[in-house]
Formats: C-alpha cells, sequence, structure tokens
C-alpha cells in the first residue's frame, strides 16, 4: 500500500476544503431566507413584506418574514453565520444596551448589511402655543422656565429622546409629560394637555395639513421632499439637531464576506425599485441604502451620541 507524505495530505485536505467554502459561496443562496423582524404590524414588519418579493425575485430562493417578538434579536444573535438568518429592526436594536442588560452585542455580534430606511422627527405645537418659529419657542421656553411641556411615552423612545435632546442643546426647563405611547401623547398634545411633541413626522403630517398642529421643524439634518415647507432643526437654530428613526438589516456575525456583499446587493436594488420608494415615501419613510460600513459606522455614531445624551440630560431608566 502507498501512503502520501503528511504535507501532500494536508495540502490535498486544506484545497479541498477551500473548494467547498468557494463553491458554497458561489451557489448561496440555496434555501429559503428568513427576515426575523420584532413585531407583526411594526416598522420592521413593514418594510420586510414590502422587499422580500423583490429578493425572492433576484435571489431565485423564497424570502420570507418571520415575527419573533423580543425574542427576534437574539435568536439572529445566535444563529449560523451563513446568510440564512437576517434581521430587521430600527435603532433599539443597537441602542437597547444603553437602556437595559442585553446577552447580545450590537457592534460584535451582528454583520451590518445596510441601514434600509428612515424617517425623521417633527417639532410640533399645539396650535394655541404663540410661536411659530423653533428660535419663537426657545425664546418662550426661556422666559417660562418649567412650565412648558412636552409629550413622550416611554422612557429611552425616539419621541423622549428627542425631547431631552432639545432641552440639552437649547438650554431650556421644559417638562416631559409621559403618555402610555406616541398615539395618546398625540392625542393630548391635540387636545391642549401638553404644549409640544417629537412624534414621527409621518403620523404628525396628517395632523399638520389638517391644521390641527403646526409644524416648527423636520429633524433630519437635510430637508425633506416629503413635507415641503418644513425647515430643519439646524437650519431653524440649533445646528446638528438630528432625530431620526431608521430601520437597518443586519446577519449574525461572522457571515463570509461574499454573503454579505450579495445581500447588500440584493437589498440595495430591493429598496431602490420605484414602486417600493413611492409606497415608503407614503409613509414618510425614505430609502438610504448605504454600504455596511457606512451603516457599522452610523451604529457606532449613533450609540456614542445617544450615550452622551443619556449622561448630559440626567436619563435614569427603571
Amino acid at each position: 500500500m502507498r501512503f502520501l507524505p503528511v504535507t501532500t495530505v494536508l495540502t490535498v485536505s486544506l484545497i479541498g476544503c477551500t473548494a467547498t467554502l468557494v463553491s458554497a459561496q458561489e451557489t448561496f443562496p440555496s434555501r429559503v431566507i428568513r427576515i426575523v423582524t420584532p413585531a407583526t404590524g411594526g416598522g420592521s414588519d413593514v418594510l420586510a413584506r414590502m422587499i422580500t418579493p423583490a429578493l425572492t425575485e433576484s435571489l431565485g430562493q423564497q424570502v420570507i418574514v418571520d415575527n419573533r417578538g423580543s425574542l427576534a434579536t437574539e435568536l439572529v444573535a445566535k444563529a449560523a453565520p451563513d446568510g440564512y438568518t437576517l434581521l430587521i429592526d430600527g435603532s433599539p436594536l443597537w441602542l437597547q444596551p444603553l437602556f437595559r442588560k442585553v446577552g447580545w452585542s450590537p457592534l460584535t455580534d451582528f454583520a451590518a448589511l445596510t441601514m434600509a430606511v428612515s424617517s425623521p422627527s417633527m417639532l410640533v405645537v399645539h396650535p394655541s402655543v404663540p410661536v411659530k418659529t423653533l428660535r419663537e419657542l426657545i425664546a418662550l421656553a426661556k422666559a417660562r422656565p418649567g412650565e412648558i411641556n412636552y409629550a413622550a411615552g416611554s422612557i429611552g423612545a425616539t419621541p423622549h429622546l428627542a425631547g431631552e435632546q432639545f432641552k440639552v442643546m437649547a438650554g431650556v426647563n421644559v417638562v416631559r409629560v409621559p403618555y402610555k405611547g406616541t398615539g395618546p401623547g398625540m392625542i393630548g398634545l391635540m387636545g391642549g394637555e401638553v404644549e409640544f411633541m417629537f412624534p414621527g413626522a409621518a403620523s404628525a403630517w396628517n395632523y399638520v395639513k389638517q391644521k390641527r398642529l403646526k409644524a416648527l421643524a423636520v429633524c433630519s439634518l437635510k430637508p425633506s421632499a416629503l413635507f415641503p415647507g418644513v425647515v430643519t432643526m439646524t437650519d431653524s437654530g440649533l445646528p446638528g439637531y438630528e432625530s431620526v428613526s431608521p430601520q437597518g438589516v443586519v446577519a449574525p456575525a461572522k457571515t463570509p464576506a461574499a454573503v454579505v456583499a450579495r445581500l447588500h446587493q440584493e437589498l440595495v436594488k430591493a429598496l431602490n425599485r420605484a414602486e417600493t420608494k413611492q409606497r415608503l415615501g407614503e409613509l414618510g419613510i425614505e430609502v438610504v441604502a448605504n454600504t455596511p460600513e457606512e451603516f457599522a459606522v452610523s451604529m457606532k455614531n449613533d450609540t456614542a451620541r445617544t450615550a452622551k445624551l443619556i449622561k448630559d440630560a440626567g436619563i435614569r431608566f427603571e
């Protein structure tokens, strides 16, 4: 019997393993891909259902939506890094560790694919409040410290963080009035229980057009074509102010680079379809579709910025 030298056997084995890996990447995908979302009917669920038909078509494999509630993030963090289990979630994904203990790290347990979409907050006031601009609201708040109230839902939610960011950057003493959610807060605002609020621009826009609320500014860094005539917070007197609600797509960490690249390519194509952008625009949502590198940097910067806000504003979580 003839034996190959050990070095030859190792070389052949390594070549075989490499060929297997290359083959696996070249044939991706070969089975169903699932996009996990936290909640049925939520923003991530709506987005996932909009893009899965296009992804199914372009990838040649069925792409399904899997709603897993509070278990969604941990499930994907622990899934096999093969590209067949993805997560769509908003900024709570990378900000959650600032608010509570979690069993995963947003920056090390996931591979960024793309920040898919973003929707800005909007500063709105009750029509009876005698201001027409952000500067006038700041002046009013400084003239009446501790007397001007804003509505917000749960601690750490976007309307709350937006209100606290306003307090810090404007140097005003305004009071948070807690509501059970954005919807009840909007009702309270329209009923005159509070003076202002930072809801999602999309949810506030119809009330603005109906004259039930006044829009002072949109909270994106640049003016939004979706909300014509509304200036930004930056252009209204608070340079650098931003409050947006993004939705991003991630895979488990250590997903092969070739698989990440393929998924990113197809996600961007699906998001930029004319019909998808139109439907999202009708909901007040703008397509971002940036690169994995840009998304990773954005998550890191947003986490650092929010951590600083929590410290500066003295926010405490129960």
